[in-house]
């Protein structure tokens, strides 16, 4: 029993001493904890705030991003998502900027373009009143300026001949009769006229004649035949539709005469600008053809209805427009300009360059002091000329940034790349989405810049003259349906002044034309392309634009739909596929 006992414990022993040699390590008995790789942070050497987890250079010195030390990163100095952090000498080489958000009223110059045409209602239309014969003309044609009453034509007609013969018969030598019978016995001769002229004076004047005219025809010797048509208003003749001998029916049209005292200037008011629009406001109107002067006068009307497809209304002012050396200072549907200086009472406003525009947002940045600047999201009401409404997000007094924010709010984004997530789920941001006004004004723009493109690229001048045509108001149509919403407010302002193409001679010209027009087209358009309802085109960049129009950046960008074949803009037939579609 004792030897088995002794042979199982140096069993057990042997057992034990080979398992403790030959054991793993204990970093082989269970699964190491995942160790969490630090993204590689760059930052600058001059300026420790400029951080970013992608290669790059320096938003304010311009040297390249190098590796930053892990003591540096624990910073607690370091920028936060929402704020940035300057040294004095860095607010120095920015040259940083700031005023103080104010109440004061807002004021905008409103600039429209419209067309001066007649009042309408002081036009007339001279028809005949019976069937016959144009014996006579007294005016010279179109453009002649009468008085009125004064007499337009001599008429030949039966039918207003026997008119007058029986007001002659029955009303002139019995109403003289009667008319002195009663004067002598003491009865006002009116009492007795009606019973005995009435009806064929009626007649008369249904056939056309004045009562001045009615009134002489006692006089009007036997053998004149024709009675003479009269102008009803003074004006000038702007249509002519008949000619000495002529015969005409009855209603025929003879003459269109226009009043061309006063005149009206008619412009489209979006509905952005509707707010500002008032009745009894002054406008200053300068036209092309008479350079020298402007004319002031007031709004008179605007139209109730609405057009839901350009999104504006027309506004009439009403303007006096006197002879000149015997002609008219204001030609009839002469193009012309408007400026409507505008106020409004005081609101709290900040300067619009210290608002950033980034898609749906505004932003501005506050000075917080010792070189703190916080990134603040604005709500914005109406725009002035210099400053901008606030309706919420920032109180008065606070200071905001005017010059250098750009720069900040770029710093800013790269501080956000290199800050760790929440630890809530990310929502992602609401997607744009067009509505019908905007789908309809985007849809028609780019039909007119692709238009404008494929004409170039077959190096047609007609076609590009002819698509040009309609750029500047389609672009406007656009411009007005996008503000406020994506694109900076600069951008939209820079494709408005790029859609005026006039006076194109050659290829050239049209193509040194197109050259900022398209780059303002692309960029305000090349954000959108992911937007519900976004209409489909494609865009494309030549990398040689320079060598066709010297004096430019080497790369520009052009819109075409469709799917049709690349046809280069700036080269036309020498080059068509010089080009590469950019991608969503």
């Amino acid at each position: 029993m004792k030897i088995f006992l002794a042979l199982l414990i140096t069993a057990l022993l042997a057992v034990s001493a080979t398992w403790f040699t030959l054991r793993p390590p204990p970093s082989c008995l269970a699964p190491a904890a995942a160790t969490p790789v630090t993204p590689l942070v760059r930052q600058c050497a001059m300026h420790p705030q400029v951080r970013s987890e992608q290669p790059g250079r320096c938003t304010i010195c311009g040297m390249e991003l190098t590796a930053a030390a892990a003591e540096n990163l624990k910073d607690p100095a370091a920028d936060t998502g929402n704020r940035v952090v300057l040294t004095q000498n860095q607010i120095q080489v920015l040259q940083v900027q700031t005023v103080e958000a104010t109440t004061r009223p807002l004021v905008r110059t409103l600039h429209v373009a419209g067309v001066i045409v007649e009042n309408t209602l002081h036009h007339r239309v001279v028809s005949a009143y019976a069937e016959g014969r144009i014996d006579k003309l007294y005016v010279s044609g179109i453009g002649s300026e009468l008085a009125e009453g004064q007499p337009l034509a001599e008429l030949l007609s039966p039918t207003l001949l026997q008119a007058e013969q029986a007001y002659r018969q029955v009303g002139g030598a019995q109403r003289k009769k009667a008319t002195l019978q009663l004067q002598q016995n003491g009865i006002a001769p009116e009492l007795i006229e009606q019973p005995y002229i009435q009806a064929s004076v009626q007649r008369l004047r249904t056939l056309g004649l004045s009562p001045a005219q009615i009134d002489a025809l006692d006089e009007k010797p036997a053998g004149v035949l024709t009675s003479q048509i009269l102008s009803p208003i003074s004006g000038t003749v702007v249509a002519q539709t008949v000619y000495a001998g002529q015969y005409v029916e009855t209603g025929a049209s003879l003459f269109e005469i226009a009043d061309f005292s006063t005149m009206w200037f008619l412009f489209p008011a979006y509905e952005e600008d509707l707010p500002w629009i008032k009745i009894g406001l002054n406008v200053r109107i300068n036209t092309p053809t008479v350079p020298e002067k402007t004319f002031t006068a007031k709004i008179t009307f605007i139209n109730p209805n609405f057009d839901d497809t350009t999104r504006s209304t027309n506004v009439r002012v009403e303007l006096p427009n006197p002879l000149v050396n015997g002609q008219r200072e204001l030609l009839n549907r002469i193009l012309a300009k408007g400026t409507i200086e505008l106020t409004l009472p005081s609101v709290l406003t900040v300067p619009r360059s210290a608002v950033i525009e980034t898609g749906a947002e505004a932003v501005v940045y506050l000075d917080q002091g010792t070189g703190t600047y916080e990134r603040r999201v604005l709500t914005t009401g109406r725009r002035g000329d210099i400053d901008q409404e606030v309706l919420a997000g920032i109180q008065q007094g606070e200071r905001v940034v005017t010059h250098g924010n750009l720069l900040i709010d770029g710093q800013a984004e790269m501080n956000r790349a290199v800050m760790p997530p929440p630890a809530t789920v990310a929502v992602a941001p609401p997607q744009v989405t067009f509505n019908d006004g905007q789908q309809q004004a985007i849809g028609e723009f780019v039909k007119m810049a692709d238009a404008l493109a494929a004409a170039l690229g077959a190096d047609d001048l007609n076609a590009f003259n002819s698509a040009s045509q309609a750029a500047m108001k389609t672009t406007e149509t656009m411009v007005k349906q996008l503000r406020p919403g994506p694109g900076h407010a600069d951008t939209l302002d820079a494709l408005s002044g790029a859609a005026n193409f006039h006076d194109i001679k050659d290829l050239h010209g049209a193509r040194v034309a197109f050259h900022p027009f398209t780059v303002a087209a692309t960029t305000v358009l090349q954000p959108l392309r992911h937007a519900i309802h976004a209409p489909d085109f494609q865009v494309y960049e030549c990398g040689m634009v320079s060598q066709a129009i010297p004096g430019v950046p080497k790369k520009a960008r052009w819109i075409q739909t469709g799917g049709r074949a690349l046809r280069n803009p700036f080269f036309g037939k020498e080059m068509p596929d010089c080009g590469e579609l950019i991608k969503p």
